[in-house]
């Protein structure tokens, strides 16, 4: 009897506690759009937030899983954690606040995630994470389909995407690589053997901007960005006029490729010393103390020439599809205003025109400080160049250009009115010019279409073939949001840029935002970018995906 009254006394409080589970619980989904990096043991998928107005302990909790037939033979492993609080997201660096439930090997198309945990009266977070080796083909998705979250044994019921789709990345460079604390600002063409070529600043000591020790690196694949070759460096000016490298830092670098001849251009900027806040040169010691100051800042870069005066353009060449470089030479005084305070790169790509013209975006002060955007441009391969008048009357800075199929070069600048203005005006700045920049007309989608938190983007043109026609789509690339650099997203055009389509979300995470876009082949584009996930990411993507 004693035992039949133990057995229904239990069975009437297993009863009780599914109610009081069924009463007093409420599930909030998330489901992550981050890259799926192979070279990360925690690639975040999605989160649970189970919320509880009771404390529940050894509860069982159980996530039925299916990952698609290609890609459960990929992904190694899945992961269930805990965390008390929400953080920021799960990653390698802060496994600590979190709590490893299970981890499921994955042999078969279908698993179920089950462990046991305590429910706390409150919020309670859930996170699933994923393991993958390095992919042979980057787009083909990760696709997996979710059964109902259970709590011993019971569904609980709430709304989430029965499925989800994730994509497969490689982090082309990672914080403190090869000695380089932080490698930012990517350019990336596609050269004529098909290699993919990326420049970006190796900042060796830190991940501020100039003036500091850093270098313009390199990275190259020879499998459509799959695999990358080890780092490499374009321009390295040492210890020019016996200061240290962090005298002497190149930055913000800008890469081109000649269509016709396949020769590869890389220009970046380059200080020698510093200038300080009121204009005055010193050799990066000041009063006995080292000082900082950078070409955007208070007087940090002047009139003048001189490499104690003004900060200098400089440009490098790879006639053999960017495995070697030759020594820099300096176009300051070949193109630049000699009253504009500066005159530097845009960082990303430039393009050569159907008539052979190179164009390569760049940006400056003028005669009073103020920025601005212009473009510099060769008609005769890359042996001398010219550089235009401002876009702008307002302040641009960092900015990409396209050619329309008119013939006119469209610009697309970042704003600094975008700082302030949050409204139905905050947008990328656009002119067009017909005659290389001598005059520009603002187009008619200036700061109202692409919104941006001020950020670098990136803009580029694709050339494709439908049903035997040639036909081109404009591609864009940029944090999508006005507030934080947050949201990598690309949009498209089919109409020159008069309107956009926005497409495909590559990195919800906040990272620094800076991207450039390259033809891998014809029914293939491929991003680099500054990833919330690793400092340089590179993703693909199918022309019939943005179709």
């Amino acid at each position: 009897m004693i035992r039949l009254n133990t057995l229904k006394i239990s069975l009437i409080l297993f009863f009780l506690n599914n109610i009081a589970i069924a009463q007093n619980l409420r599930v909030d989904i998330k489901t992550y759009q981050l890259p799926i990096l192979a070279d990360q043991s925690i690639n975040v998928i999605k989160r649970y937030v189970i919320h509880s107005d009771i404390a529940l302990y050894n509860q069982k909790i159980e996530l039925p899983i299916t990952i698609d037939k290609f890609n459960n033979q990929i992904v190694k492993q899945i992961e269930l954690w805990q965390s008390n609080t929400d953080t920021t997201l799960l990653k390698d660096g802060n496994k600590e606040k979190f709590e490893k439930l299970q981890s499921q090997v994955f042999q078969k198309a279908k698993t179920n995630l089950m462990a046991v945990t305590n429910i706390k009266k409150g919020a309670n977070y859930f996170w699933l994470s994923v393991q993958v080796p390095p992919v042979k083909n980057l787009l083909t998705p990760l696709d997996i389909s979710y059964d109902a979250l259970k709590l011993n044994g019971k569904k609980i019921k709430f709304q989430d995407l029965k499925s989800s789709s994730h994509r497969y990345a490689v982090a082309v460079r990672r914080h403190k690589q090869d000695r380089v604390h932080t490698s930012r600002i990517p350019g990336i063409i596609t050269a004529k053997d098909g290699s993919l070529v990326s420049v970006y600043d190796a900042r060796y000591e830190s991940g501020r901007d100039l003036q500091g020790h850093m270098d313009i690196g390199v990275s190259r694949s020879l499998d459509g960005g799959h695999s990358w070759l080890p780092f490499e460096v374009a321009i390295d000016m040492g210890e020019f006029g016996g200061l240290g490298q962090k005298w002497n830092g190149v930055s913000d670098p800008n890469i081109i490729i000649n269509e016709n001849n396949g020769e590869i251009f890389v220009a970046g900027l380059w200080m020698h010393g510093v200038i300080d806040e009121t204009g005055t040169w010193y050799p990066g010691i000041k009063d006995g103390k080292e000082i900082w100051n950078h070409q955007w800042k208070t007087k940090g870069s002047q009139p003048g020439f001189g490499i104690k005066e003004t900060s200098q353009f400089l440009m490098v060449r790879s006639q053999d599809n960017g495995k070697t470089w030759s020594k820099p030479i300096n176009l300051t005084e070949m193109c630049k205003k000699e009253d504009w305070w500066l005159w530097a790169p845009a960082p990303g790509h430039g393009l050569t025109m159907k008539n052979g013209t190179l164009v390569m975006p760049t940006q400056g002060r003028d005669n009073s400080g103020k920025a601005f955007s212009n473009i510099t441009y060769s008609k005769d391969g890359g042996k001398t160049w010219l550089t235009s008048n401002p876009a702008l009357p307002r302040s641009t800075t960092e900015c990409m250009a396209v050619e329309l199929d008119d013939g006119r070069i469209m610009l697309n600048m970042r704003s600094n009115l975008n700082s302030t203005e949050k409204g139905e005006k905050n947008g990328r700045a656009v002119a067009t010019t017909n005659d290389m920049g001598k005059t520009w007309i603002e187009h008619p989608t200036s700061h109202h279409a692409l919104i941006e938190p001020t950020c670098m983007a990136s803009i580029h043109k694709h050339h494709y073939s439908e049903s035997g026609n040639e036909k081109t789509l404009l591609v864009f690339c940029n944090p999508n949001s006005k507030y934080e650099r947050v949201n990598i997203s690309l949009k498209i055009s089919k109409d020159n840029g008069n309107t956009w389509i926005s497409k495909t979300l590559l990195d919800e995470g906040k990272g620094r935002g800076y991207s450039c876009i390259t033809s891998i082949d014809k029914n293939t584009i491929g991003i680099l970018y500054e990833s919330s996930q690793a400092d340089l990411v590179f993703q693909q993507v199918s022309l019939k995906e943005l179709l």
